[in-house]
């Protein structure tokens, strides 16, 4: 999904910018060295739970080679930010990870470019505890000001005085702006408002105004803002003070005065010289920041932390997590040959850097069982070269429990398929357990990068929800050879839906399903009969062969209890088309040199 900029590029755009005309253009891959600091941690043996030779993990400790702490005395912080900068701008599949922390205090003259695989974060309780006056800044430089590949990388827990007045985050998807506080005005667009395809903001304040202008669509939870400056196609707002009115399609602002059910991602943090994590307290009917006064929730200590880093292996992982620790992932790529399994209530699973997890051998790569409060946030996993059933599977088949008053939730968990090399998985991420919160994910079968190809990185399904009151907040799924997202469970509901179809379906037949042209974006089971979701779209842009034709981007069973709010479809370019947005309700999107599309609510 792309926008061309509308306007002179020394210009903000006054009127909401026309639509793309063709689709993302292919990415190379490229590999860096790890920033190397050497490090030692002692895992002694002892005799143990788990036989007499087994060895007993170790918690706490250092945070790895790729982390790097600053404080404001820290010589040439600018010059080493660069640095990792150098490195990742362009990295878009290499294998370097960094996460850049800062201590509380002020930095001065600081502009921290954000490239791939890389998260900058403060270690204060509250974001105005770690404050640069300066900016955290992406652009779209390194792609001719194109910024719909700036993915994987993150800004949380940070309070920024931009220099101009404005930082500017332009991103697409996976790419969080999290726990921050902008005290001036938040520009989303490249420099000289070149496409833009995100995003996602939670639990942050921005005093001046937020402004999309080629961004496509956006999700905006729990935070507070000065204003919003336009929409394009999707804008959706939850919990958000000073979001604007509900006014879908015109402009296309889909706007919730609260959130039902959410909880903010857990992150570290120092309290003075020592390292723990912070998991905030679940809100219900959220609305604003949670960082306003004292905040709820748990401290842990880093040394209930198994301090998880490159070369670990899933055996070791395991027995940290029956031992009683948490886990703590540096960054780093980890393969694992055999399932991390989470079967211990109100563990905690924190990735930082995005680390980034590769199943081998077709095993799924993170099991959760069916227990309370489990914390998946800040990992990417990423298929294998032998097909794994799921690559992420929350509750076991067949889940049955309650959940409501302690959820499991997951937060900037993110998978990928094919891109950095051949993968493949049936089905991304596998939801079993009731009550689960999915906040914030990108599932992505790869449109471009290495591996790819209709059967090369074959994946057929994003999300599959069998539990019951499960609640998406900001769902990101693109690309699969079949159903994006399948919805079996009751009660369920999605705040905000970002869809591309599959580009690469080389005819009809291929995404035939029976009697029906192409399989639905997003397909709720004749079996269910509570459903609810607002501002939802799906976009296609089948370039292999333009002339496929999805009946339509959302199947639905028609019940009084099923409801849409705000859905659209659109065609990129003309490149296939959509008969009807949902079932058969909703005009056909048709034409070859713009892009159309068409908006309903259900039923």
């Amino acid at each position: 999904m792309h926008l061309p900029p509308t306007e002179d590029p020394t210009t903000p755009p006054t009127a909401t910018p026309t639509a793309p005309s063709r689709p993302r253009r292919r990415g190379r891959a490229f590999g860096f060295a790890a920033f190397a600091v050497s490090l030692l941690m002692a895992v002694p043996t002892a005799q143990t739970a788990f036989g007499q030779d087994a060895q007993a993990v170790e918690g706490g400790g250092d945070l790895g080679p790729n982390v790097m702490v600053f404080d404001p005395s820290t010589p040439d912080i600018q010059g080493k930010v660069d640095e990792v900068f150098k490195k990742q701008e362009s990295a878009q599949f290499g294998d370097g990870r960094y996460a850049l922390l800062f201590k509380p205090g002020t930095y001065d003259n600081i502009n921290a470019q954000i490239g791939f695989y890389t998260s900058i974060a403060g270690l204060g309780l509250n974001p105005d505890d770690t404050t640069f006056n300066g900016d955290v800044t992406v652009d779209a430089g390194w792609f001719n000001g194109n910024a719909t590949q700036n993915f994987w990388r993150s800004a949380e827990n940070l309070a920024l005085n931009p220099v101009n007045g404005t930082d500017r985050w332009a991103v697409s998807q996976a790419a969080p702006f999290r726990r921050m506080h902008v005290k001036g005005g938040l520009n989303l667009a490249p420099d000289g408002y070149g496409w833009a395809s995100g995003g996602y903001i939670a639990d942050s304040k921005i005093d001046g105004q937020v402004g999309p202008y080629s961004q496509q669509q956006w999700y905006t939870r729990d935070s507070s803002i000065g204003s919003w400056g336009n929409g394009v196609w999707n804008m959706t707002f939850s919990g958000v003070e000073g979001a604007p009115a509900q006014s879908f399609p015109e402009p296309p602002y889909t706007t919730l005065e609260n959130t039902p059910v959410s909880r903010e991602k857990p992150f570290l943090y120092l309290d003075g010289d020592d390292y723990k994590v912070f998991v905030p307290a679940k809100r219900t009917n959220a609305r604003g920041v949670s960082w306003n006064g004292t905040p709820q929730g748990e401290s842990i200590p880093l040394s209930q932390f198994y301090v998880v880093k490159p070369g670990a292996s899933a055996a070791t992982i395991n027995a940290a997590v029956q031992q009683g620790l948490h886990l703590l992932f540096t960054p780093g790529i980890y393969h694992v040959n055999q399932t991390i399994n989470i079967d211990r209530a109100n563990t905690v699973v924190l990735g930082l850097g995005l680390a980034t997890i590769i199943p081998d051998n077709g095993v799924t790569a993170l099991k959760v069982g069916d227990v309370d409060g489990v914390k998946l946030a800040g990992l990417l996993v990423d298929a294998g070269t032998t097909n794994s059933e799921s690559l992420i599977e929350v509750g076991p088949e067949g889940a049955s429990a309650s959940h409501a008053d302690n959820p499991t939730s997951l937060q900037d968990v993110f998978v990928r398929v094919g891109g950095a090399g051949a993968g493949k998985a049936t089905t991304g991420m596998v939801i079993n357990s009731n009550d689960t919160i999915i906040d914030h994910t990108w599932l992505w079968r790869a449109d471009h990068g290495e591996g790819i190809g209709w059967d090369t990185n074959r994946s057929d399904y994003g999300l599959q929800v069998n539990g019951d009151n499960v609640l998406a907040t900001g769902l990101f799924v693109e690309h699969f050879n079949k159903y994006d997202v399948r919805w079996s469970g009751e009660n369920g509901k999605t705040i905000f839906f970002q869809n591309e179809k599959s580009y690469d379906a080389p005819n009809q037949d291929a995404v035939q399903n029976g009697d029906i042209k192409g399989y639905a974006a997003y397909k709720v089971d004749d079996s269910v009969n509570t459903h609810e979701g607002w501002g939802l779209g799906s976009y296609c842009y089948y370039n292999v062969d333009p002339s496929i034709r999805q009946d339509h981007g959302f199947e639905a069973p028609v019940k009084d209890g099923v409801k849409f709010h705000d859905l659209l479809v659109v065609s990129l370019g003309g490149q296939g088309q959509y008969n009807h947005v949902i079932n058969d309700t909703g005009s056909p999107t048709s034409g070859t040199d713009t892009v159309p599309s068409q908006v309903v609510s259900f039923p």
